[in-house]
């Protein structure tokens, strides 16, 4: 958000496109009528980095059309104090000195607590992969297109990596 003589701009504002974010519970009901991919983020409220992250790379239009179009993307605060229900088990906030964790954020992330971090998961909300720490604009569009073309099954990351185009990928930037 950005004050400017007492006027605020949102992002997403004017049109502008931003990601969609939703809870878990949003994206477990979408799933049932449609099925897709999940994409994580795994962000705490006193994270830097998490912050710049929403700041510039998932603030990029393209990058949240993307991620709009292929993932249902689920903004998820690893702090939480509330429960999640997901694939019939019951996840819990741990208290750990004057903070804590989320059981789901330690699942998801296999233990490693680090913050941010993305998690993408099948339709079925099986574990794709966690990639812990901030990702720029750049890395980020080979990663979501990586596992959100389904590459990832056929093709080792260094060759789609190697290989990938941006504009196959991302409609704004094909040529006509």
């Amino acid at each position: 958000m950005i004050l400017l003589a007492n006027i605020v701009f949102l992002p997403g504002a004017f049109g502008q496109k931003s990601i969609k974010w939703m809870s878990w519970e949003e994206a477990i009901e979408k799933s049932k009528k449609e099925k897709r991919k999940i994409f994580v983020d795994v962000y705490t409220d006193w994270c830097g980095w998490c912050k710049k992250l929403d700041q510039t790379t998932f603030a990029e239009e393209h990058v949240a059309e993307y991620i709009n179009a292929h993932y249902y993307p689920v903004k998820f605060d690893a702090e939480t104090e509330k429960s999640i229900l997901l694939k019939g088990t019951e996840y819990k906030f741990v208290r750990q000195g004057r903070r804590g964790y989320h059981e789901l954020a330690a699942s998801l992330l296999q233990g490693r607590l680090s913050y941010p971090s993305m998690v993408f998961l099948d339709e079925d909300f099986n574990m794709i992969q966690a990639i812990p720490g901030y990702q720029d604009t750049g890395i980020f569009e080979v990663i979501i297109t990586y596992f959100g073309s389904n590459s990832h099954r056929s093709l080792p990351w260094n060759k789609f990596q190697s290989a990938f185009k941006k504009a196959d990928y991302f409609t704004s930037e094909k040529k006509h």
